[in-house]
């Protein structure tokens, strides 16, 4: 695969925690406009190897390569309280130097998110849901190229959580991303991802590859999302074939 089709590529990562080894040879690659999800059992390296393409952490060897910028949304609330709605996302849009331009950018994405109502309001005003919109939105707005989601439903309840994967799905289709999600829910991975990947147990490396191959957005129900769970779940061990 040539470089120009390539937005991430790992080659034989290993990085470790003092004596605990996470990956050893960690080798994957995810196109420009991919979404790839990631799923494994707990403790297996997920958020890690999410830091590891976000550079926040350098791989003990191997390399990584990272075409663009990649921008990272977590699982806790990441907004500043003393910010408002209108202020948190302008912080996507600190390195736009035209003041119109960043006002154009800010009142278009309030609308594709559907906050332009509660542009003043603080983070202790807004529901969960309307919270991890007003992250998207930060994430989006700027001129990042790679989308990393570390959970970011995962404090959320099941119905704010589907509302906020079609939202989501609806987003990227306004403002394409190369996107790498981490998630416990297998059924958000199946119903999200073009392609996803799951890892082994410590030290982690892909057991197991699908690729989901339905335009999005999906219905949960879909029978490629339905396949793809039991899939998942056999090759974790959860499910029986």
């Amino acid at each position: 695969m040539s470089m120009s089709n390539i937005a991430v590529e790992l080659t034989d990562v290993q990085y470790a925690y003092g004596s605990t080894t996470v990956f050893t040879q960690l080798s994957l690659s995810i196109r420009p406009g991919e979404f790839l999800g990631i799923v494994g059992p707990s403790g297996c390296g997920k958020t890690t190897l999410l830091s590891l393409l976000g550079g926040h952490l350098t791989p003990t060897q191997g390399s990584i390569t990272v075409v663009g910028r990649p921008r990272t949304v977590y699982q806790s609330d990441g907004l500043f309280p003393w910010r408002t709605v209108r202020e948190n996302i302008l912080i996507g849009l600190r390195e736009v130097p035209d003041v119109a331009e960043k006002e154009r950018r800010l009142q278009e994405m309030l609308s594709l998110v559907g906050l332009s109502d509660f542009a003043e309001n603080y983070p202790h005003q807004l529901s969960g849901g309307m919270k991890q919109r007003v992250e998207l939105a930060r994430a989006l707005v700027g001129e990042s190229e790679i989308l990393l989601l570390d959970e970011p439903f995962s404090a959320l309840d099941y119905l704010t959580r589907l509302r906020l994967r079609q939202e989501l799905s609806r987003l990227l289709k306004e403002r394409p991303r190369t996107v790498a999600l981490v998630t416990h829910d297998i059924e958000e991975a199946a119903q999200l991802a073009d392609r996803v990947i799951v890892l082994s147990e410590r030290p982690a490396y892909p057991k197991e590859e699908l690729t989901i191959a339905v335009p999005r957005p999906r219905d949960p129900t879909d029978p490629a999302v339905i396949t793809a769970i039991h899939r998942i779940l056999t090759v974790m061990g959860i499910e029986r074939q």
